[in-house]
């Protein structure tokens, strides 16, 4: 019996078939916090790879704004693979990266001398692939720059994570204007968790899911991060339910 050749439109419809299917397997997967109650308010289960995520600091101080970082510090860290950072004010604090997990040595910094040097660096990292993590500080994230970085994220697979940072006050209205990240987190500093031990207490943050795509959003008191990037239900929280989790409408 003669050998029936490949249809070549047959064989092109694979491949293409083939590679959405690779992509939409990319975007799907997720990092879980590893918090039940944070994990069933994202899609999946967790942060997606191959998105664009905000994070800002619950208050227009640094304090806020430090806790904000960790609390990125700690989502890298669970990554796997280098971390490139892109920033203008080269003020990060090694020491506390590392205690959340995030160890100089897998972290690349791109220091820049504007905003859009970022956005351009930023993108660049997210296309490249192969990353942990990208992380950007930005003052502004503009919705046309946003959908540009979402779609390098898409592309790669690479999970994009943008700290938002404010030097004044006019500045910190622009968190509320829309943008194309998938999830939107606020980040405050509460009184610490008391421990046995006298004078010392984990650094408990209230962390606001203030939008979350194809999902609702919610605040969790949490304990900060530990030395492997991995926050926790706070368990004075956990004694009052109420305040532990309260779901709001997304805008």
């Amino acid at each position: 019996m003669a050998q029936i050749s490949a249809n070549p439109i047959i064989s092109d419809l694979r491949d293409r078939i083939q590679h959405l299917e690779g992509a939409a397997a990319r975007r799907t997967s997720v990092l879980p916090f590893g918090v039940a109650e944070i994990d069933a308010q994202l899609p999946g289960g967790g942060l997606a790879f191959g998105a664009l995520h905000e994070v800002a600091g619950g208050g227009n101080g640094a304090i806020d704004g430090a806790a904000a970082a960790l609390f990125i510090g700690g989502i890298a860290a669970r990554t796997t693979g280098k971390v490139v950072w892109c920033l203008t004010r080269f003020d990060l604090f090694f020491p506390a990266l590392a205690q959340v997990g995030l160890h100089p040595d897998r972290v690349i910094f791109v220091e820049c001398d504007k905003e859009e040097t970022v956005l351009a660096s930023f993108e660049e990292a997210l296309r490249y692939g192969g990353l942990g993590a990208v992380v950007a500080e930005l003052v502004r994230l503009p919705m046309t720059a946003s959908r540009r970085l979402q779609l390098a994220a898409e592309k790669s697979g690479t999970l994009g994570l943008v700290i938002r940072r404010w030097r004044r006050q006019t500045e910190a209205s622009d968190f509320g204007m829309p943008t194309a990240a998938v999830t939107r987190w606020r980040i405050s500093v509460l009184p610490s968790e008391p421990l046995p031990v006298p004078g010392v207490g984990r650094a408990r943050w209230l962390a606001e899911l203030m939008r979350v795509r194809a999902g609702e959003g919610g605040q969790f008191i949490i304990g900060a991060c530990d030395g492997k990037g991995r926050i926790c239900l706070s368990s004075d929280a956990a004694d009052r339910p109420d305040q532990a989790r309260r779901s709001f409408a997304q805008s």
